[in-house]
């Protein structure tokens, strides 16, 4: 047995992005190529799961018998079109699952085989057993080197290094991996470009990411949702119903004949082969075929549209599960603000020059590798023109680098000592030094606070200078994004580590509904079970391993591909370009998947009643003459009516089929508004459409033979 990763990059196309679907859904190629799998769903075994079409395809498979018994050309034109409605509606699941079947090829033309270096004990890294990689078994701890392929999904446990994730991902730029943090997880079929680790494999044999992967787009592991599963019942229902109202006319039928002689033996429904043909045309336009053959497709569709945007969901429940979110959990940083804090100003104490607070400021953060320490010295060179220096240059200086027990950096520098850090750790060092902050400085530090930023003191040697005043930038047109939701009917609350005085300044310009400061685990998984015990559906997005109970416990829980094992696991998604504010985009999907499955069942219903307005009064017309008033149509006979409406019936479904996988265009609104605008543009556009549609159908085929 082997087991096979992905190639590296270059040597095969990556997965599609950002929406764009090269060749896409809607190409003609793509239907011809799906032809002969619609052509194989035609296996009753496949069908029956579809109740609609497992009737028409019934009711095809019947009136061929009775074209072969008593032909003529009405008989097998019913026939024709009979058989051509079920193959449309095939083709429009089959045309869906093209695209993951497509992208499916692509992972599998990319695999290679690959072996594993197992270390024989965790703590013994000179001995080792080369494997094949299939052989490796969740709890191997292997080694992975520079050019090495990593052979299995797992956790990195000692080490770091630089790893190539664009088979996966498409991303070129490579990604960094270490022990001991939420950025941990490794996928098998990467690359490590350099530096030495070891990985814990977490997966099971056959199930890696990528097998999982390969299963899902294509579509074998997809499962109907509830709501999907409720509204194939309802369709179920409605066909029964039909086909006993279908069965009751036979006798009214019958006693017609009797009453009038003269009524065609077409219109009679006696047992003969074109009565039969008759019956079983009436029930397939009355039936709702449209939305039954298009229910499948919309569902595929949805989840195609995520695989499109890099997001794997495990399940169409979950996609399902976006639609109805209520409520969106968003993390502050790299969701709504940039991620990393800028310096925005220098706040000096009275008798300090902001001149000297900047300089104060930059030399202490020289040795500062924080992103906000770099942010210092960029901000003091274009604010006030001082030179960058670098550590290298000061040669009798001592540098104190910024540390997470001492949270603060600064430099002893010919006798000068300067500081720069949080507050409270900065003047303790004042007072350390012999020094009295005065109370001016805990007025800055507040209002700093306050107006959402995060202050950090400066202070030289026995006294403080003043305040580095940082700030999250809020990423831009997100009050935008976050007044959409509002408008959909989503309650928006930002998850943040900060105080709330900070959470409330940013929350307050960002233009989210609430805010959860000084978050734990633990309140994140109170916040959500509180939400959900007032009927909310609650989204959230998470990468470490205290995120997975939150995760697990959301409607929809979105885990970021850099995040460790125990998160992705736990969520229902992973996004593989771990942009965490691709939740909004995930919502926006969902919602979409729902709108236009509400659309194009509106649509069929409607369309089926304007059928019963365009045929039955043609049909009864040679029975009882009074009904051609209802004939407002003015259908050539009642033959040219029930083909034309066969024929429409089956055309109807292959027209539908690029809205159903494109998705009816989504635009944020109520659920009112929504409903109204459905009733509108698809119930009255599933009433005219038919009339229309059927009329031109019948100018064209009353000329055929037996059509009069």
């Amino acid at each position: 047995m082997s087991t096979h990763v992905l190639e590296p990059p270059g040597q095969a196309p990556s997965p599609q992005r950002n929406g764009r679907a090269g060749g896409g859904l809607l190409d003609p190629g793509q239907m011809i190529r799906s032809l002969p799998d619609a052509v194989r769903k035609l296996n009753p075994v496949t069908m029956w799961r579809n109740p609609v079409m497992f009737v028409v395809e019934v009711g095809a498979a019947f009136t061929t018998v009775l074209a072969v018994a008593d032909p003529s050309w009405f008989a097998w034109a019913i026939v024709v079109w009979l058989w051509l409605t079920v193959i449309f509606a095939n083709l429009a699941e089959a045309v869906a699952e093209g695209r993951g079947k497509a992208q499916a090829a692509t992972l599998r033309a990319a695999k290679r085989d690959t072996t594993a270096r197992r270390l024989r004990s965790r703590d013994d890294h000179g001995r080792w057993d080369e494997v094949g990689a299939s052989e490796l078994r969740q709890g191997d701890h292997v080694v992975v080197e520079a050019g090495e392929v990593i052979p299995g999904d797992g956790d990195v446990v000692e080490g770091i290094a630089s790893v190539d994730e664009s088979a996966i991902t498409g991303e070129s730029a490579p990604v960094i991996r270490e022990s001991g943090g939420d950025r941990s997880a490794v996928t098998g079929g990467t690359k490590v470009l350099s530096d030495r680790i070891i990985v814990r494999i977490t997966q099971k044999p056959g199930e890696s990411f990528v097998d999982r992967m390969i299963a899902l787009v294509e579509g074998a592991n997809r499962q109907k949702t509830p709501n999907e599963i409720a509204l194939n019942i309802l369709l179920a229902a409605l066909t029964v119903v039909f086909l006993v109202a279908t069965a009751t006319m036979q006798p009214l039928a019958v006693y017609s004949k009797a009453v009038n002689p003269g009524v065609p033996d077409s219109l009679a429904l006696t047992a003969d082969g074109v009565s039969g043909i008759v019956l079983v045309s009436l029930i397939v336009c009355l039936i709702p075929t449209t939305i039954g053959a298009l229910l499948s497709a919309i569902g595929i569709a949805g989840m195609d549209r995520l695989v499109q945007r890099n997001v794997l969901a495990m399940s169409g429940r979950a996609v399902e599960a976006a639609g109805d979110v209520s409520t969106l959990l968003l993390d502050k940083t790299g969701t709504i603000t940039l991620g990393n804090r800028q310096a925005a100003g220098f706040v000096p104490v009275a008798g300090v020059s902001r001149a000297e607070l900047a300089e104060a400021a930059q030399l202490s953060s020289l040795a500062d590798e924080t992103p906000e320490g770099r942010s210092i010295v960029v901000h003091a060179k274009r604010a006030h023109g001082l030179r960058e220096r670098r550590p290298g240059e000061l040669t009798h200086a001592e540098w104190v680098p910024f540390t997470a027990q001492t949270r603060m950096s600064g430099v002893d520098l010919d006798g000068r000592q300067v500081r720069k850090g949080a507050a409270t750790a900065v003047m303790k060092w004042v007072r350390d030094t012999g020094g009295h902050p005065t109370g001016e400085v805990g007025h800055i530090v507040d209002g700093v606070s306050a107006s959402g930023g995060t202050p950090l003191v400066v202070a030289e040697k026995g006294r403080v200078l003043g305040v580095v005043h940082l700030k999250d930038v809020v990423k831009e047109g997100m009050r935008e994004r976050f007044d959409e939701m509002r408008r959909m009917g989503i309650r928006t609350v930002m998850i943040t580590g900060d105080n709330p005085l900070t959470a409330k300044a940013i929350a307050d310009e960002a233009g989210v509904d609430g805010f959860l400061a000084e978050a734990t685990p633990e309140d994140k998984l109170a916040l959500i079970r509180k939400e959900q015990e007032g009927g909310r559906m609650v989204a959230m997005t998470g990468d470490g391993t205290n995120d997975a109970p939150a995760l697990a416990q959301s409607d929809v829980g979105v885990a970021m591909n850099t995040g460790t094992s125990a998160a992705k696991e736990a969520g229902n998604m992973v996004d593989l370009d771990s942009d965490p504010t691709k939740l909004i985009e995930i919502v926006e999907i969902g919602k979409q998947l729902l709108i236009t499955r509400g659309a194009l069942t509106t649509f069929s219903i409607a369309n089926d009643i304007a059928k019963y307005f365009a045929i039955i009064p043609a049909m009864f017309t040679a029975v009882y003459p009074g009904l051609d008033a209802l004939n407002i149509m003015r259908l050539a006979s009642p033959q040219s009516a029930i083909l034309a409406a066969v024929i429409f019936n089956a055309l109807v479904i292959v027209a539908l089929i690029p809205l159903a996988l494109r998705g009816v265009r989504y635009r944020p609104s109520s659920a009112s508004k929504l409903l109204s605008r459905n009733l509108y543009v698809y119930g009255l556009g599933g009433i005219i459409v038919p009339f229309i549609g059927i009329k031109i159908i019948d100018l064209i085929v009353q000329f055929l033979p037996g059509m009069s």
